[in-house]
């Protein structure tokens, strides 16, 4: 496998990427998969090394990019606005489409936690993404909040915290808040993120995170395949989201909510993701094109 260092262009900035080529000369232009990182991630945490590499491993050309302000990207350290990160994975798209080893008409989205809501919500409003991937993701920033500051005074906290920061922005300052305070991770998980991982945030990202809804858009990805995976028993983001998504999505969607695993699949459950994601992918998004799969869908 040849990996090579790339910049790709967004919105006057240059995001980092690094691309996954099966061979140094790829005769025939393959299928690709994007790997969009977590929130406040980089490309080079443990967990999306680990999926670019089973994807690379398949025989996908794979592109693994950092969100502006995240990871070696240019952009305002912290500011990922979800609609600037959905943006970024739409010119993502754009810079591979043009690679000559990548088939252009055949490019996946793939996320885990706030990347796969960005990629939910990238494909359902850009018709060139060919599948998608949720691992982990999230339709309604809302209810997902909701559910992640459960009690009476966490959710006090955290509607003032928005306030707050929205009294700030009226005076033209910016105000920061913890990751913690954003998204509470417990304190077991928290080795899955990148040593480069943001930990601090303008409120505004987590204001643009509440108005955030894959649920409105999802509905459009059909026919094209959709893969949802939660776990049973998430620690990080509620279950309920990826059942919303699923309720909402149309034919060519599937969810699979798995027991023993939590919100970092990658962790400890490679042997076991590694056969569902294999299975899946020959199936409906294979290297080589079958009849009636990407076009038509699946129930």
């Amino acid at each position: 496998m040849i990996l090579r260092e790339v910049q790709i262009p967004s919105d006057g900035l240059l995001l980092s990427g690094t691309l996954h080529l099966p061979a140094e000369d790829v005769v025939q232009p393959l299928p690709a998969i994007i790997v969009l990182p977590g929130f406040g991630g980089s490309k080079e945490a443990p967990t999306h090394r680990l999926e670019a590499d089973l994807y690379a491993s398949y025989g996908y050309v794979v592109l693994r990019i950092d969100f502006r302000g995240c990871g070696a990207s240019e952009g305002e350290r912290g500011r990922i606005l979800c609609q600037s990160a959905v943006a970024d994975a739409r010119n993502a798209l754009t810079w591979l489409a043009t690679q000559r080893q990548v088939d252009g008409k055949r490019i996946a989205l793939s996320g885990q936690s706030y990347g796969a809501a960005v990629a939910v919500y990238t494909a359902g409003v850009d018709e060139r993404v060919a599948a998608s991937i949720s691992l982990g993701g999230w339709g309604n920033g809302l209810t997902k909040f909701r559910a992640q500051h459960s009690s009476d005074d966490a959710w006090a906290r955290f509607t003032a915290m928005l306030e707050e920061g929205r009294k700030k922005r009226a005076q033209g300052l910016s105000m920061m808040a913890s990751r913690w305070d954003i998204v509470p991770i417990p304190e077991h998980l928290r080795s899955n993120l990148s040593s480069d991982s943001i930990m601090e945030f303008p409120v505004e990202v987590a204001q643009s995170m509440v108005d955030f809804r894959a649920d409105d858009v999802v509905g459009n990805i059909a026919p094209r395949p959709l893969l949802l995976i939660h776990a049973a028993n998430d620690s990080v983001t509620p279950t309920s989201q990826s059942i919303e998504l699923m309720l909402r999505a149309g034919p060519g969607a599937e969810l699979m909510v798995l027991g023993g695993m939590d919100h970092f699949p990658f962790a400890n459950e490679r042997a076991r993701i590694r056969s569902l994601l294999e299975g899946w992918l020959n199936a409906y998004f294979p290297l080589t094109r079958h009849a009636s799969t990407e076009q038509d869908g699946h129930a």
